[in-house]
Parts: C-alpha cells; sequence; structure tokens
C-alpha cells in the first residue's frame, strides 16, 4: 500500500494514526474561539486542525442567498451569515501563525477555486476535500494541480463515483476516509465495513471522519486499521452553530488521541505465536508441553 507523508508525519499502515481536529466554522467567525479550539487539539495530543474556506457569493446557492436565518448577529439571510462566519487573509495569518507557535498543523477544505488560489498563500501541507466536492471535476483538477497530499472525503457518494475522483486525482499521496455525510450521522447508517471495502479497492492509506456524536464508532473504525481519523471539535455541543452537536468535546478528543497512540499496539501484526510473556505461564500451567 502507498504511504502519504505530511509534513513529518507518515500516514499509512502500521504507522501511528494522524488525527485530524476539525475545527470547521465552530468558531462561528470569532477568531478567539479559533485559537482556543487550537488550544484544545493540541493539549489533546492531535497532529492538526482543519477550517473550511468559502468565497460565500460562488457557494451559496442562489435559491439560498436571500432566505433569512436568525444568527447571533440578528435575523440575517443566509449570504449575510455566510460573510459573517467567514474567516479571511487577516484571520487566517494569525492561525498560521498561532499554530506554528503551538507547534501544530493546518490545513483546510476549500470550496470553490478562487479559495484554493487563497490557500495556496500559506505553505500547508496537504488539502482536504469535502464529500459534497467528490463529484466536482473542476475543483479536484485545481487541487491536484497544487500537488500536495490530499485527503479526499466520500460521504454522500457511490463507489463509481469514488473511483472516478480517484482516477482523476491519482492513488499517489491520496488519503480516502469513509464518511456518512449527516449532521450528525445516524449510528445505523455509518456502515464502518466500508472502510474495508475501501482498504480492498484502493491502494492507498484509509481514513474516517467521523460525524456521529459519542465516540465509539470512531474507536471502532481505529480498531478496524485506518491510517488518519478526523473528527469535528468544540468547546461546548450547546454553542450556536449546525455542527456543534456532531463535535466532540475536550474529553473526547483526549480519548480519541489516546487511542491512537497504543491502537498498533494493540492489534499487532496478526502472526500467531507463543510470546515470551506466556512461556512462563506455559510452563507453570501445561503439563504436557513439548
Amino acid at each position: 500500500m502507498n504511504k502519504v507523508q505530511i509534513s513529518n508525519y507518515i500516514i499509512g499502515d502500521n504507522e501511528p494514526i494522524f488525527v485530524v481536529a476539525e475545527i470547521g466554522l465552530n468558531h462561528n467567525g470569532d477568531i478567539k474561539i479559533a485559537k482556543k479550539l487550537i488550544d484544545m487539539a493540541v493539549k489533546a495530543g492531535c497532529q492538526a486542525v482543519k477550517y473550511q474556506k468559502r468565497t460565500p457569493d460562488i457557494c451559496v446557492p442562489e435559491n439560498q442567498k436571500n432566505k433569512m436565518r436568525e444568527t447571533p448577529w440578528g435575523y440575517i439571510t443566509y449570504l449575510e451569515y455566510k460573510k459573517k462566519i467567514e474567516f479571511g487573509n487577516e484571520e487566517y495569518t494569525e492561525i498560521d501563525r498561532y499554530c506554528k507557535e503551538k507547534n501544530i498543523l493546518w490545513f483546510a477544505s476549500p470550496w470553490d477555486i478562487p479559495s484554493v488560489d487563497f490557500l495556496e498563500g500559506y505553505a500547508l501541507p496537504c488539502y482536504k476535500i469535502a464529500s459534497a466536492l467528490l463529484t466536482d471535476i473542476s475543483m479536484l483538477e485545481r487541487i491536484k494541480e497544487t500537488r500536495m497530499p490530499i485527503i479526499l472525503s466520500t460521504g454522500m457518494s457511490t463507489m463509481e463515483q469514488i473511483k472516478k475522483a480517484v482516477g482523476i486525482l491519482g492513488e499517489d499521496n491520496l488519503i480516502i476516509t469513509h464518511c456518512n455525510s449527516s449532521y450528525p450521522a445516524p449510528d445505523n447508517e455509518l456502515n464502518l465495513r466500508i472502510i474495508h471495502t475501501l482498504k480492498k479497492e484502493f491502494d492507498c492509506p484509509i481514513g474516517y471522519s467521523g460525524h456521529e456524536t459519542g465516540m465509539i464508532p470512531t474507536l471502532i473504525a481505529m480498531g478496524m486499521g485506518i491510517a488518519l481519523v478526523e473528527r469535528h471539535i468544540t468547546l461546548d455541543r450547546g454553542m450556536w452553530g449546525t455542527d456543534q452537536s456532531a463535535s466532540l468535546s475536550p474529553v473526547g478528543l483526549g480519548y480519541i488521541c489516546d487511542a491512537a497512540k497504543y491502537i498498533n499496539d494493540y492489534l499487532g501484526d496478526g502472526v500467531k505465536r507463543v510470546l515470551d510473556s506466556e512461556k512462563i505461564v506455559m510452563k507453570k500451567l501445561r503439563n504436557n508441553e513439548k
């Protein structure tokens, strides 16, 4: 299987699981909250934090732009809300500085081509392609042009669509993540066995991008041999925002990071043998051992 290098980390089988804390839009347009979420990820032991970058005038569908919505900034149009919550050059320059200070990687999911161009102004270690963009050929081609490692999320997609996207991106320098795009994702629809399906189909690292409310499915996915895990994080699930309820609290994120450190030790190499630690017990308990 191909392995992928993101900055100083190697992603692949028998490597430590790469943990991404998805901040997304849970900063609610506030750089102070964004920094607190970075601190949370650092304390837990994540390798990276991730954001989402959009050009609202392009990304918001025409039939949604003038719809009114109750927000922390008042009763405003959906387009106004998207502009309020979007970080620009000033905020991302500060995020870049702060992450370097805290020794944690950051990257983003660009949702349109101008956002790719914007992010190219920073020395990012990789790009994430959101599930919603898996069928957007122009975006796939533009991100491929950056020649950076790519994480491809596969929610709300058929296997045929995934194969087509991978055909454009190539399997070198690619990580594919299983994902259910519901927020939050129902437990009985997570279908974690797709992880095994993706492992058999593609010659690249397979990860898991979870949108469930708890930790157990993510821990199970880690036990299935994923190379990367991504979970949304929040300071408080009661905060305003559509993604908060599907996000991990500081305690939950800490559990995920702790498991990621030791999961390969737990899984082992799959070869059945009598271990040195067992030989003492074997001599004590077996009378007919030859």
